[in-house]
């Protein structure tokens, strides 16, 4: 397995150089951000996380048979 490479740049220069740092991100690198020596923060590729329709089918263990009958609890309201 091939790691990826992984960049420390302290705050001032993550400041000045963060378009190249994002470039180095999008190519699969790891960018910490480090103050005095000490990391605080870690650049990483945004992921969306949405959910697709339809991604639970076949999720469902039991329905009942009379699942799509009308239902007769409300007549006397209607």
């Amino acid at each position: 397995m091939m790691t990826a490479a992984m960049i420390t740049v302290n705050v001032h220069e993550a400041k000045t150089q963060l378009s190249s740092l994002l470039a180095s991100v999008e190519k699969g690198e790891e960018v910490v951000i480090a103050r005095n020596g000490t990391p605080v923060a870690q650049l990483v590729l945004y992921t969306s996380k949405r959910t697709l329709l339809g991604c639970a089918e076949g999720t469902v263990a039991y329905m009942s048979s009379d699942f799509n009958e009308p239902l007769t609890d409300f007549d006397p309201y209607q």
